[in-house]
């Protein structure tokens, strides 16, 4: 899968792929993206004292590095237990032109350590802040055996190049992982996917978007 990185109007880059014409963020700002959905409505919105979420899927990282420099804002008691997973890791020279250390020099280390790290072992990137990246298809979801998810940052490729991960088989697989309460929120607002989430027992609402996108989507599960 060929891969070139590009600079996006916030001045951070990120990946696209010209075979398919996607790119990993949104071209008006990777990190302003990333920040809205799944910072502002996503972890900001959960409070209990141990957090698990879990991430479709790792990319490039910046949803975890954006995690971590919220994490270090708060209670350092509090423990976060991010679950990734990535079907096609990205590559240490495409690591190393992203350039996201740079926006977050404070972070250049724990950037480092979460590239670098094994796959499918717990490792404590900083204190109370413990990473599992997975390398496996989306659809291997429930053989991993993942604790109950409190968040859900649901940021797979967009249904027109990939519909087959916005559809019910894998909403139901990413639901079943979930605590009663649990928060899942994406870049999508796609009308099939609100609907797919009732379905499931999920509250859906419509927020405000990112730069660029109208909406997005907060889903809460009301029951297991």
């Amino acid at each position: 899968m060929e891969r070139e990185v590009r600079t996006t109007s916030d001045g951070s880059k990120t990946l696209f792929i010209s075979d398919l014409n996607e790119s990993y963020h949104s071209h008006h700002g990777a990190v302003q993206e990333a920040q809205h959905v799944f910072i502002k409505n996503g972890l900001n919105l959960v409070e209990t004292y141990e957090i698990n979420i879990l991430e479709l899927g790792f990319g490039t990282g910046l949803n975890v590095l954006v995690t971590i420099n919220e994490f270090l804002k708060t209670d350092k008691n509090h423990i976060i237990n991010y679950f990734t997973l990535e079907k096609h890791p990205v590559s240490t020279a495409e690591v190393n032109e992203l350039g996201y250390s740079n926006l977050f020099p404070e972070l250049r280390s724990a950037y480092t350590e979460m590239h670098s790290c094994p796959w499918n072992k717990t490792v404590e990137i900083l204190p109370n802040f413990y990473l599992t990246k997975y390398e496996c298809d989306f659809f291997d979801l429930p053989e991993l055996g993942l604790p109950k998810i409190d968040l859900v940052y649901f940021d797979c490729f967009g249904a027109r190049v990939q519909p087959d991960l916005w559809e019910m088989p894998l909403l139901e697989m990413v639901s079943e992982t979930m605590n009663t309460g649990a928060l899942l929120t994406t870049y999508s607002s796609k009308g099939s996917v609100r609907r797919n989430l009732k379905e499931l027992n999920f509250e859906v609402q419509k927020k405000a978007g990112p730069p660029g996108k109208r909406e997005m989507i907060n889903a809460v599960k009301l029951h297991v």
